[in-house]
C-alpha cells in the first residue's frame, strides 16, 4: 500500500523484477507471432536469427522504381523515382540516372510501382497495443513508427524488443510502459515493484515512485493524465484528477533521466496546468484554451489532438459517448486550426486500441481538414512526428542513411489526401508487409 508519510518507497531489487517483468512482458505482446507470420521477403534474409548471441534479420534489398517521391521536408516531388534500399536503410533515391550504380550494386527484388506515389512510412503518436496482432494492425495500415500511450503489462517494451527480429511483422515502437493514473487497477499485477503502490497514486511520493519504476523498466515516454477519460461513458472527461503539482512531480522524476510526459487531457484548466507543469506532448487537448496555446508554442509543446478516437465517438451506439463526440469534435477541430495558427507543432496519433486500428492516414485527413495544408498534415505523421521521438536523422523521410520505411499510394496526397488511408504497399525495416 501506499504510504502518505515522507519515508521513501523502495523498490523490489531489479534481479527480482526487471528481467522477469521484460520477459514476461515480450511473451504477452508475442503471443500470436506464429498467427501474423513472417513476411515472404524476410525469408531470404542476408542473416540469420540462431537465438540468444545470433544476428537479427535482416531483408534482401529492394529497388523501388517508376514512382513519384514526395520528401516531406522540403515539399519536393521526384517524378520517374527510384528508391533502393539495403541494409535496412535507404541507399540511394532519385531518378533512373542517378540512382544507377546503387541498383546495380544492390542487385535486389525490383518492385514497378507503376506510377503511384512514394513516401516514408508513416508515425503514429499515440497508439495502444498488448500483442504482435495489434501492432501488425498498425503496420499494414502504413504506420512504420508508433509510440504506445501505455500498454496493460509493459508489453509496449516487449514488441519494442521484437521489432529487429521480425521484420516487417510490427513497427518500430518507442514504449511508455505503465499508465501514471491514480488507480492502477490489475496492472499493478504487472510488476512486484508495482505492490507498493495499491492504495493510489495521488501522493508526490508515489508519483515519482511510479514513474521511476517506469524509468527503471527502460520506457522512453512517460504516460500520465490530468482529466477522466471521454471514451467511458461511466466516466466525465471535464473532471480534474491531477493538478499542477502532481504532474510537476511527474515531469521532474521523468526529466532526470531525459525522458518526455504525454499527458491525457480534455479541460481548459487540467491542460493549463499539465502544459505549466513542463509535459511534452498533450493528448486529445479539446478545451485547450489560447493562453494555454500560446505557452506551448513558446514552450515547444507538441498537440497530438487523437482525431479519429474524439470523432468516431459521433458513430458511437452509446448516447453518452455519441453526444461527447458530436460535442468536442468541432472544438478540437478549432483548436487544431489555431494551434497551426501560433506556431504549435501538431503531430499525428490515432490513440488506436488492440485490433481495432484507425489508419494513421485517416488522421491526417483530419487534420488536414480541420486547417493544416496538405503537406503539414504529412509532415504530422512524418518529419515532426519522428522529431518528437528523438528520430528526426532516421524516420520520416526517404534519404540517403534513412530508415528502409515506405508506403506505396495510388496517386498524389497532395491533391487527395484520403488515399493515405489505403496503402497499397508498406515496406519496414526493408521488408514487404503483408496482410
Amino acid at each position: 500500500m501506499c504510504r502518505d508519510h515522507d519515508d521513501e518507497l523502495e523498490p523490489l531489487p531489479s534481479s527480482i523484477s526487471r528481467r522477469g517483468v521484460i520477459g514476461g512482458a515480450i511473451a504477452l505482446a508475442g503471443a500470436g507471432l506464429a498467427a501474423v507470420g513472417q513476411p515472404a521477403q524476410a525469408a531470404g534474409s542476408r542473416a540469420s536469427a540462431n537465438g540468444p548471441g545470433g544476428r537479427a534479420p535482416v531483408p534482401p534489398p529492394v529497388v523501388i522504381e517508376n514512382g513519384t517521391v514526395l520528401d516531406p521536408l522540403s515539399g519536393r516531388v521526384i517524378e520517374d523515382a527510384v528508391v533502393v534500399l539495403a541494409g535496412g536503410r535507404v541507399v540511394a533515391v532519385g531518378n533512373r540516372s542517378q540512382t544507377r550504380k546503387a541498383v546495380a550494386q544492390a542487385n535486389g527484388r525490383v518492385i514497378d510501382v507503376e506510377g503511384r506515389w512514394v513516401l516514408p512510412g508513416l508515425v503514429d503518436v499515440h497508439v495502444h497495443e498488448n500483442a504482435v496482432a495489434d501492432a501488425h494492425a498498425a503496420l499494414v495500415r502504413g504506420a512504420t513508427t508508433v509510440r504506445s500511450g501505455t500498454s496493460d503489462f509493459y508489453q509496449d517494451i516487449g514488441l519494442r524488443a521484437l521489432k529487429p527480429w521480425a521484420p516487417g511483422v510490427v513497427p518500430r515502437m518507442k514504449a511508455s510502459g505503465t499508465f501514471v493514473t491514480p488507480d492502477l487497477g490489475n496492472t499493478i499485477l504487472g510488476d512486484p515493484a508495482l505492490a507498493p503502490l495499491a492504495g493510489g497514486v495521488r501522493t508526490p511520493e508515489a508519483l515519482r515512485y511510479l514513474t521511476s519504476v517506469n524509468l527503471d523498466r527502460g520506457v522512453d515516454w512517460v504516460k500520465t493524465r490530468v482529466n477522466e477519460r471521454a471514451g467511458v461513458p461511466e466516466q466525465d472527461p471535464l473532471v480534474q484528477v491531477y493538478d499542477y503539482e502532481q504532474v510537476r512531480a511527474i515531469v521532474t522524476e521523468a526529466r532526470k533521466r531525459g525522458v518526455g510526459v504525454m499527458c491525457h487531457s480534455y479541460s481548459e484548466k487540467a491542460i493549463d496546468d499539465a502544459v505549466r507543469a513542463g509535459i511534452k506532448t498533450l493528448e486529445h487537448g479539446v478545451f485547450v484554451g489560447e493562453r494555454t496555446l500560446e505557452r506551448m508554442a513558446r514552450q515547444g509543446t507538441h498537440f497530438t489532438p487523437t482525431m479519429s478516437a474524439i470523432g468516431g465517438m459521433r458513430d458511437s451506439t452509446n448516447p453518452i459517448l455519441k453526444q461527447r463526440g458530436e460535442e468536442f469534435f468541432p472544438v478540437l477541430q478549432a483548436a487544431v486550426r489555431r494551434a497551426a495558427e501560433l506556431g504549435v507543432t501538431v503531430v499525428a496519433g490515432t490513440d488506436s486500441f488492440g485490433l481495432d486500428v484507425d489508419p494513421i492516414g485517416g488522421e491526417v485527413r483530419l487534420l488536414h481538414e480541420a486547417g493544416l495544408s496538405a503537406l503539414d498534415a504529412i509532415r504530422a505523421a512524418t518529419t515532426s512526428a519522428a522529431r518528437l521521438l528523438g528520430l528526426g536523422s532516421s524516420v520520416g523521410r526517404l534519404a540517403r542513411g534513412y530508415a528502409s520505411d515506405a508506403i506505396v499510394v495510388d496517386e498524389s496526397p497532395l491533391d487527395n489526401i484520403a488515399v493515405l488511408e489505403q496503402p497499397h504497399l508498406v515496406i519496414a525495416g526493408g521488408a514487404v508487409v503483408t496482410s
